[in-house]
């Protein structure tokens, strides 16, 4: 009766027990402690107060910002939006009149994201999929152009565009150069990803007659949306955030960004400081709402390789 006993009570052994703990399940149970969120939220704290600070102080008189620091506003609260009337729609040639800059930034970005992850996104999927004579070689090609500095290629691809600068109402020029320049990363990014899908899929689609657009179109498409949303937003903070590039492909302010009108309201000696505070955070707004909008599939692309067979 007793070994009878002893037998029933010994629990018994799943096969999933004798699964060996991986350093990826070690990873994941180390970032989702309690002591990795406190950390993460404390991080997200120290980090989001500058933006705060900027905020409030786009919120605050032009007297209180250059005497007070924007903690103070707690003490002696007091609000304006005289700061963002100015710098939106100022008609004098200090202010900053961002709202025409604001729509060049759009015309810029949108446009530039466009052709960047579109032609990145065709050419991953030849270089991951399609069999042809140097593939190999191209795709290292691509990979060795991210080591190359900007700043090497802007003049010669100036010289290059010199003919065409007026183009587009004077924007083809600075479309094509973040094109240029964003095609490695998105290329490279892009083809990582587009290798882990399954070789399955690919062969049953060649199976029931589907060329390569079509596959590529109803099939690779649809898995990639993850990879593709995390390079729209990687292409659409850069560009948006891009001084140098459109600095030197633009000329007027029916061409220039944001970005470089903010680097003229700096000034040379900085009096008219506040105006930066309420235009930095007028900059802001959409690639937050970018951001946010895509977020879900940002975090999915980062967490996500592919699809695993």
């Amino acid at each position: 009766m007793s070994n009878l006993s002893i037998e029933k009570s010994a629990p018994e052994t799943s096969p999933l027990s004798k699964v060996p703990d991986t350093m990826a399940a070690r990873v994941r149970r180390k970032l989702t402690s309690r002591v990795a969120s406190v950390v993460a939220i404390i991080i997200a704290i120290v980090w989001t107060i500058p933006t705060f600070g900027l905020f409030v102080s786009s919120l605050r008189p032009e007297e209180d910002i250059k005497t007070t620091g924007w903690w103070k506003f707690f003490t002696n609260p007091s609000l304006t939006l005289d700061n963002y009337n100015d710098v939106v729609f100022g008609d004098s040639a200090s202010s900053g009149r961002l709202a025409s800059y604001f729509i060049n930034s759009l015309t810029i970005t949108v446009p530039a994201v466009v052709f960047s992850v579109s032609l990145a996104a065709m050419a991953a999927y030849a270089l991951s999929w399609l069999n042809f004579r140097g593939r190999d070689w191209i795709f290292i090609g691509v990979f060795t152009l991210q080591i190359v500095p900007l700043q090497m290629a802007l003049i010669p691809l100036l010289q290059l565009l010199g003919d065409y600068t007026k183009w587009g109402g004077g924007f083809f020029a600075v479309w094509f150069a973040h094109t240029c320049f964003g095609l490695p990363l998105g290329v490279f990014l892009l083809h990582n990803f587009m290798s882990e899908l399954p070789k399955d899929l690919f062969e049953a689609a060649r199976v029931d007659g589907a060329g390569p657009a079509m596959t590529f179109r109803r099939i690779v498409l649809p898995l990639i949306t993850p990879a593709l949303a995390s390079l729209t937003i990687f292409q659409f903070l850069w560009i948006w955030n891009d001084l140098l590039v459109g600095l030197v492909f633009t000329s007027g302010p029916d061409t220039r960004p944001l970005t470089v009108r903010l680097a003229e309201l700096a000034g040379t000696r900085g009096n008219d400081w506040q105006r930066l505070t309420s235009g930095a955070f007028v900059s802001m707004v959409i690639p937050i709402i970018v951001f946010l909008s895509l977020q879900r599939f940002f975090v999915r692309g980062l967490l996500a390789g592919g699809v695993k067979g």
